[in-house]
């Protein structure tokens, strides 16, 4: 294949990573046991699913477990790893470096040595850890620092604790991370945080979980026309309205390309703001699947197509200050 997508959303698994997490008992992400990565593997179904380049992140569990000293080293670990592979096949992988949030000024020093030294293309973040949804005053300075970079910030979600979803006999995967992504979106929203920091530019995966559903239920929710509002911080955080704040966000088409699904984001934001994305290796198994929903669905026209599947990413990309951003357009 030849079409040349752009993946904004791949993940790797850094093998002195998983012999950490491996010791610490961890056997699974999101429900899914941990799949077979490997950088020729990976560029092998690259190759074969017509995927030219992607940008690779580090997912749940990420690094987080009531341990600074391990938040520190393993972020500096994942990061400096995402840096050889972008250095070692430039033309097909770009990272989102990890920061060891929630520890604010260890996440601020690895943001600098990521973005300054290591050139990577922006930061990835989780929705959540324990019960800190992104937008909660606690991590403003690390905001206003990627605002001030006009980062790319990639936000990917990871189960509630406790894990609700798992007395619903589904895996969190299935529901927790779309809702996840959800709470993420809204709590940046009534936290003023979207508006604040909007030299940034966010990327939601999954379709941005439910929040396309609820838009109308937050214009509602904003307009307080049922008398005394009991909730006023959405619209103080979406002073230009709720629409406006959720089409400034960009949003991937991971597990996220029924015809159905892909209908609405396109109704809902345009088919400027849809990147194409893989979940690759979790979703190894429906890769092939993805890349070719988002080939036929007849919703997409040509130039809609090429918009979805390379020329946003390469336009965002490009809007970073980040060379290394700026180079990604090479894979044009």
């Amino acid at each position: 294949m030849t079409r040349g997508l752009i993946d904004i959303h791949q993940h790797l698994l850094p093998p002195d990573y998983m012999a950490e997490i491996d010791q610490r008992g961890i056997k699974s992400l999101g429900g899914l046991w941990w799949p077979k990565w490997s950088v020729e593997y990976t560029l092998e179904e690259m190759d074969k699913n017509g995927i030219q380049k992607s940008f690779v992140s580090l997912s749940e569990p990420g690094v987080y477990f009531n341990d600074q000293d391990w938040a520190r080293r393993l972020s500096r670990l994942v990061n400096e790893y995402a840096a050889r592979l972008v250095s070692e096949y430039p033309d097909r992988f770009g990272a989102f470096a990890f920061l060891p949030l929630p520890y604010v000024d260890d996440a601020l020093k690895e943001l600098e040595y990521a973005l300054d030294t290591l050139k990577l293309s922006g930061v990835a973040l989780l929705t959540n850890l324990d019960d800190k949804y992104l937008g909660d005053p606690e991590f403003d300075a690390v905001f206003a620092e990627l605002n001030r970079r006009k980062a790319i910030v990639f936000v990917h979600p990871t189960s509630s604790t406790p894990a609700m979803a798992s007395k619903l006999n589904v895996p969190p995967f299935v529901l927790d991370f779309p809702v996840n992504t959800s709470r993420a979106i809204i709590n940046m929203m009534t936290s003023g945080t979207l508006e604040r920091y909007r030299d940034s530019r966010y990327i939601f995966p999954h379709g941005g979980g439910v929040v396309p559903y609820l838009a109308k239920r937050l214009e509602y929710t904003r307009a307080r026309t049922a008398g005394t509002p009991k909730y006023p911080q959405l619209a103080e955080g979406t002073p230009r309205g709720v629409a406006a704040c959720l089409q400034d966000l960009y949003y991937d088409t991971a597990l996220s390309y029924g015809p159905s699904t892909l209908a609405l984001l396109q109704q809902f934001v345009g088919a400027d703001h849809i990147l194409y994305g893989s979940d690759w290796p979790f979703a190894e198994r429906w890769l092939g699947e993805g890349v070719q929903a988002i080939g036929t669905y007849l919703g997409l026209n040509h130039n809609i197509r090429n918009a979805v599947e390379r020329d946003n990413a390469l336009s965002l990309l490009a809007y970073s200050i980040g060379k290394s951003a700026s180079a990604a357009a090479s894979a044009g």
